[in-house]
This record gives structure tokens, sequence and C-alpha cells, in this order.
């Protein structure tokens, strides 16, 4: 009777806050659902056909040999050009060996024997050199791009094993959501605050539960992220209004106004704060519900109250470090940036004013509070369901592996 009494009331308690959870999961997966429904990409939109015009063909090709010459005198100096022969190794004139004439300043490339390039195919010359019709576009980069990505496929693979599978999965599904629904979405004129957030919620629910499994930590991970990246949307549209943030700053800007003019700019720096924001919430979110089973697990009768303390103290740990990483990765990629504000002897304060760091200021800090917010709320969340569960479970639970949290 006394086992009965204990394990009837706990175990319709530990189904009411799952059943609770699965609904809300439920209506998030709806209402993404019905955005992507009302947001999905009709390609009618103007993507700026007219003003781009049509694209050169990229060819490829193999430097034969590159000598230094004299292009001729401007002023009172000389100028040098390095004369490059080029084999093609595709394209209208495959096999063909042409001429480039590259000067050689700090603002050109410099082509080495055997170097692998692209070229901008134009329109053919008149005559027949062929060499008239190429220019210089870029360096074949897919040889060490594709094997870097098998590199770090190995490593994750031989880490987190089947799991590490998933996530490479899950991705590959972000990319596609990102390709396939965000950016043509946002050129058919869609609000881009709603395509983010519809984008977002579609690759949370389907990464994390690819990942991670359907399980009640998988749902609460999910419910975690759900209400941080609310909070930060909602703080970003204050700040970046308040800010007055035209996203007019950047060249890419002034040239989507000009080639896309029906996308709105402002609400394009707002949505890659929201999509930015989603790659670290959930990596914030999952670690915060895994040390919560973990504590569980390791202390089957700790209080609740205990569980959340210790789980937070490991969520600051892991938030200091992170927001730290969120400055650093946004000073690592403007270095140049910076550093022209500082040649240029503009001050800190007039330097982090400025539109096109100001931006980055509100990104990183609207993301970092999101952050911040999701280890409570996380946390609160995963402690009453691991509560809820101890309740109803025989003591002979055993203690989760690593893999299985």
């Amino acid at each position: 009777m006394g086992e009965g009494h204990v394990h009837g009331p706990a175990s319709l308690g530990g189904v009411r806050v799952r059943g609770w959870l699965n609904i809300a999961v439920a209506v998030v997966a709806l209402a993404t659902v019905i955005g992507l429904v009302v947001l999905r990409p009709s390609g009618s939109g103007d993507r700026g056909g007219d003003v781009l015009g049509a694209p050169a063909p990229l060819v490829d090709g193999r430097v034969l040999s590159a000598d230094e010459v004299t292009c001729g005198p401007v002023g009172a100096n000389d100028v040098f050009c390095a004369l490059t022969r080029v084999q093609l190794d595709s394209g209208r004139d495959k096999g063909e060996t042409i001429t480039l004439e590259l000067p050689l300043d700090a603002g050109s490339p410099v082509l080495d024997v055997n170097d692998k390039i692209v070229l901008s195919q134009g329109e053919p010359g008149e005559g027949d050199d062929p060499s008239l019709g190429y220019v210089f576009a870029d360096f074949q980069r897919d040889r060490p791009l594709l094997l870097l990505s098998i590199l770090f496929a190995v490593v994750v693979v031989a880490l987190a094993r089947w799991r590490g599978i998933r996530a490479l999965a899950g991705l590959l599904i972000s990319l596609a959501v990102i390709a396939g629904f965000v950016l043509p979405s946002i050129l058919d004129g869609r609000n881009p605050v709603a395509v983010a957030v519809v984008g977002s919620s579609l690759v949370m629910l389907v990464a994390i539960y690819l990942v991670h499994g359907f399980r009640p930590q998988t749902t609460v991970a999910v419910l975690g992220t759900t209400v941080s990246l609310g909070l930060t949307g909602l703080l970003a549209v204050v700040f970046v209004n308040a800010a007055r943030i035209t996203g007019l700053a950047t060249e890419e800007a002034s040239f989507l106004q000009v080639s896309a003019g029906q996308v709105n700019l402002r609400g394009l720096v707002l949505a890659g704060i929201i999509i930015g924001t989603l790659g670290v919430l959930d990596d914030v979110t999952v670690t915060q519900v895994s040390a919560v089973w973990q504590l569980r697990a390791a202390s089957p009768e700790a209080s609740s109250t205990t569980i959340y303390r210790r789980a937070i103290a490991i969520g600051r740990d892991h938030i200091a470090s992170t927001v730290n990483t969120l400055v650093l990765a946004y000073a690592g990629a403007s270095l140049p940036l910076l550093i022209l504000f500082s040649q240029a002897g503009r001050s800190v304060v007039d330097a982090g004013t400025a539109e096109i760091v100001g931006t980055e200021i509100v990104r990183t800090l609207v993301g970092g509070i999101g952050l911040v917010a999701a280890v409570p709320v996380t946390t609160a969340l995963a402690v009453a369901v691991v509560t809820d569960e101890r309740r109803h479970r025989p003591r002979t639970d055993r203690v989760p592996r690593n893999d299985e949290v």
C-alpha cells in the first residue's frame, strides 16, 4: 500500500509535466509549419538580374610561369607587372594557354608556378588571342576546403561516434534551411525577422532532436532555447531601433539596396542576430540539461534546490567563457577594421558608436543577454522534470552513460 501510495500520484505528476512539455513543443512545431507555409519563397522576387547582369562563367586554370616585367612609367617611376602564362583546364578554350598581365602592388595577388586559379571568362576578344577574354578572379580552394571538411567530420565522429554522425546531419540540414528557405524568402521581400524566427525554429527542432533523440531532456533544451531566443529577438528589436541601426554601414548592404531594394536592411540585421544567437544558445541549453541529469544521477537524494544551485554554478562558468568568446570572435574577424579606426586616430568611444561597429556591439550584447537568460530558464525546467522523474522511478535506476545524456 505504501509503495502504491508513493508511486501513483508522483507518476501522474511526472506524466503531467512531460505532457505539458510535449504540448508546448507541439505548439512551437505547429507555429513553425504555419510560418513555413506563409513565408515560403515563391521565386517571384527581384533577384537583381537587371542590375547585376548575367554572371560571367568561371573557368579553372593552372599557372605555368610568372615573370616580372615593366608595364610602363607612371610619372617618374616605373610600374612593374607579372606576365603570367596560364593553362585553361575548363571552359570554351580548355587546353589553351593564355597570358595575363597583373600589376605588382599591395592589392594584387601574387601568383606562383603551379598555382590553381579561377578566371572570369568574358566575351571573346577580337582576333586569335583568347587572353583578351579572361580576368583573374580567385584561387581554387575546393581541395583544401574539402580536405578540411573531411578532417572535421572524422574528428567529430571519432569523439562523438553515432551522435557525431547525427550532429553532422543536423549541420547539413541547418545549411539547407538557410540556403533553401531563409535566403530565398528574404530575397522575395518577406519580413527578415519573421523568416529568421521560423528558420531558426525549424533548425532548432530538427537539429536538437536529431542529435539528442526524442527524450524529456531534449524537450527541455528545445523549450529553453525557444524562450531565450524569443527574449533575444525582443531585445534586438528594441535596441536596434533605439540605436538607430540602419543596416547601411557595409558595402554589401549598400549594394543590396541597389540590386534587391525589396530587402529590409534593418530587418536583415535583426535576422542575423537571431540566427547567430541560435548557434550558441543550443550549446548552452543542452549543456545545462545534461548537467542537471548528471547531477541527479550522481546524487539521487539531492533536493531540487541543491541540484538547481549546482547546475547554475556550472552555467556561470560556461556563460563566462562563452561571452568572452563572442567578443573575441568579433574582434578577430574585424581586426582590419579596428586597425583602420586606430590608425585614423579615432577614440574607442567614437569607433564603438560608429554604425559598422555599433551593430556588432548590439549583436554581441543582445546575444550575450539571451545566453545568460538561457541558463536559469533551462535549468529550472530541467530540475522540475528531473524532480518529477525521481519521485516515480524505481530506486534501481542505473546511472546513465555519458553518451546517453
